[in-house]
């Protein structure tokens, strides 16, 4: 089996979905904390499948933790555990210290036991993936490469510091104790289950509902986006092939403004759901103040993990995005469930 952190979020969930779409896939453990974005909902559909251990609690629980690697003796934990919204940490940088580093730092310690009681052979193959961001990396310029592995550390909000900070744990966790441990570094994700509060479903969520598409600034902000089952397999190949205490970019080559990436979700859903009035739902952009330190460029240089371990995404911006928007039309259920918050009154009835 494999131990999954965070598994009812949005990565962690269609980790957990593609995973299991194999039918002779290990099963998982799933560790979440159901916090206000985790959500149950994106896994109703593994309900039945005995191959999903779900388990609510938190990553800093090293009671917890350890009981769960005793007893089930995962071959590998990955890690996608995080608060993970920058203005949310702009508002309470508190919380992201508490999960980001110190439930890292738990984790690791938690992992470390149990890793080195195991007999030699499972010993040799055990991992602990570690999911990280390419904000870590700070902020680029229009005419800089992309960042790769080596480009220097330089957060600028308390969500890139935190995840910074617990990528530096998991790099000391291997050169000073051997801990056989693995990093990604992703671009902007999205796609299905996403988390309204990010751009893309907010966008999709507010266009449908006639409210107005807020954009921060200019909307010039350039990301490099990654359709999230992309995301999904490469990380099953570093789980598989990646060379302990090694760092993988994981990009998916798009680089899109921030007011490009909202005109092309415009432009699909007026081509598949247009508006009754006939007008475009680019009528509905709106600019709104711009939050503070707002990193003006992030771009992965992901050559690194095609060269090493033959891995590339599938997706590009346009396959993607459509597919996304058509998720969100076929899913009002889901959406609902998110939107109105009944998801937390079951959370709150079944998980008191």
């Amino acid at each position: 089996m494999i131990l999954v952190t965070g598994g009812a979020g949005f990565i962690g969930g269609n980790f957990v979905l593609d995973w299991l779409a194999n039918p002779k896939a290990e099963g998982i453990i799933n560790l979440d904390k159901l916090t206000y974005a985790g959500n149950l909902a994106t896994l109703a559909s593994l309900e039945k499948d005995s191959r999903h251990i779900f388990v609510h609690g938190d990553i800093g629980d090293r009671g917890l933790v350890g009981d769960l690697l005793e007893k089930y003796q995962p071959r590998a934990i990955v890690n996608f555990a995080a608060e993970s919204h920058v203005d949310r940490s702009i508002h309470g940088p508190a919380d992201f210290v508490q999960t980001n580093v110190l439930g890292t730092f738990n984790l690791l310690e938690s992992a470390r036991a149990y890793w080195s009681q195991l007999p030699a052979e499972q010993k040799a193959d055990f991992r602990f993936l570690h999911v990280s961001t390419d904000e870590v990396y700070g902020s680029l310029k229009a005419e800089d490469p992309p960042f790769s592995e080596t480009n220097p550390y330089e957060p600028n909000s308390p969500y890139s510091a935190s995840k910074a900070a617990s990528d530096h744990l998991v790099r000391a966790w291997f050169h000073t104790y051997g801990l056989p441990v693995l990093t990604t570094n992703c671009s902007n994700n999205y796609g299905p289950y996403h988390f309204p509060e990010k751009l893309i479903p907010l966008v999709i969520l507010n266009a449908l509902d006639g409210k107005p598409l807020p954009i921060y600034g200019d909307g010039q902000q350039i990301r490099d986006w990654l359709y999230v089952s992309d995301h999904c397999s490469a990380i099953r190949r570093v789980l598989e092939k990646g060379k302990i205490g090694e760092t993988y970019n994981v990009g998916g080559w798009n680089e899109k403004a921030n007011l490009d990436v909202v005109k092309t979700i415009c432009s699909v859903l007026d081509s598949l759901k247009p508006r009754a009035d006939a007008q475009s739902y680019a009528e509905q952009i709106t600019f709104v103040t711009d939050r503070p330190g707002h990193d003006r460029r992030y771009a992965i240089d992901a050559r690194k993990i095609e060269r090493d371990l033959q891995w590339k995404p599938q997706e590009t911006f346009d396959t993607g995005i459509r597919k996304t928007v058509q998720w969100y039309l076929n899913n009002p259920v889901w959406v609902e469930g998110v939107v109105s918050g009944s998801y937390r009154e079951w959370l709150q009835k079944h998980y008191q």
